[in-house]
């Protein structure tokens, strides 16, 4: 997934009327404004209310579902090998947010200064905060890309993480 294909994702979805925010690998090197590794995929928050949109857009680019975890999560990919990480979000009236989790009883939450903008080539795109990306990095044993975001966020944002 290449800088280009997420501006240009997100300006189909922008084009379309649904707001997302990306997270993740691609979140995190926003957050620090320029690209930090090759990333597999692109992990987008979006409103749940706005999912048959959001999937209508990505279907005219070519993506199709390949993988059904909802209400947490569902992943879509077009023949390029381009994936996407969809990840449902309900808003409050506050513009916090929650996300299913695997436990009902224990919700994903998004704060509503979880919610910011950052910049991929110079482009500004809404993104998760470095607060909530290290949040979401937690109890788990973490992958070296894990370790490799944590130290970019560190070295940014002089912030602790998990590890």
């Amino acid at each position: 997934m290449t800088a280009d294909d997420v501006l240009e994702v997100l300006g189909t979805l922008r084009a379309a009327g649904t707001a997302v925010w990306v997270g993740g690998g691609w979140g995190i090197d926003a957050l620090v404004g320029h690209q930090t590794r090759d990333h597999r995929d692109l992990d987008l928050m979006h409103r749940a209310e706005q999912e048959p949109a959001v999937l209508a857009a990505l279907a005219g680019l070519g993506f199709t579902e390949t993988l059904d975890q909802r209400p947490v999560r569902f992943v879509v990919a077009d023949t390029q090998g381009r994936e996407l990480d969809l990840h449902p979000l309900h808003f409050g009236a506050d513009g916090s947010a929650t996300q299913s989790s695997l436990d009902p009883a224990t919700p994903f939450t998004y704060p509503a200064s979880s919610f910011t903008t950052a910049t991929i080539t110079e482009t500004p795109v809404p993104c998760l905060s470095a607060a909530q990306q290290v949040h979401f990095h937690q109890g788990y044993t973490p992958t070296d890309r894990d370790q490799h975001d944590m130290a970019q966020l560190r070295e940014q944002f002089g912030i602790r993480t998990h590890f």
